[in-house]
């Protein structure tokens, strides 16, 4: 039983820490624009396939410079939307952690505040 409760207040630091850890941007963007090219490449090229457009993917040509729906329209739009996807998911890891590093800024600030508080009251 002591095991067990010694073993569960050891892993919330690391639970924690973990919690708290700043997002990787460039890695976050990688995989947040890997999946947003291949997501559009695959859906531009079941649109190839079938030879017509049925959800009107064409349109996303008013947005990505080049973008048709058409076999160089799959490469392009994988170059488009990574762009797109990992400039997007860059920007939120960035907030993210610029959020949370002011929230822990303020957290430990109001902490120390409150413990010297009465400070002038043992002088």
């Amino acid at each position: 039983m002591t095991e067990s409760l010694e073993q569960s207040e050891d892993e919330l630091p690391n639970r924690l820490a973990l919690a708290f850890k700043p997002l990787d941007k460039r890695a976050f963007g990688i995989a947040v624009g890997l999946a947003a090219g291949l997501l559009t490449s695959v859906a531009t090229l079941v649109m190839v396939l079938r030879g017509r457009d049925v959800f009107q993917l064409g349109l996303l040509g008013q947005y990505l410079y080049g973008y048709t729906v058409s076999w160089i329209g799959v490469l392009i739009g994988f170059g488009w939307a990574f762009v797109v996807g990992f400039t997007a998911a860059w920007f939120v890891a960035f907030c993210r952690n610029l959020v949370l590093a002011v929230s822990v800024f303020l957290v430990r600030t109001r902490a120390e505040l409150f413990q010297t508080r009465d400070f002038l009251d043992h002088i």
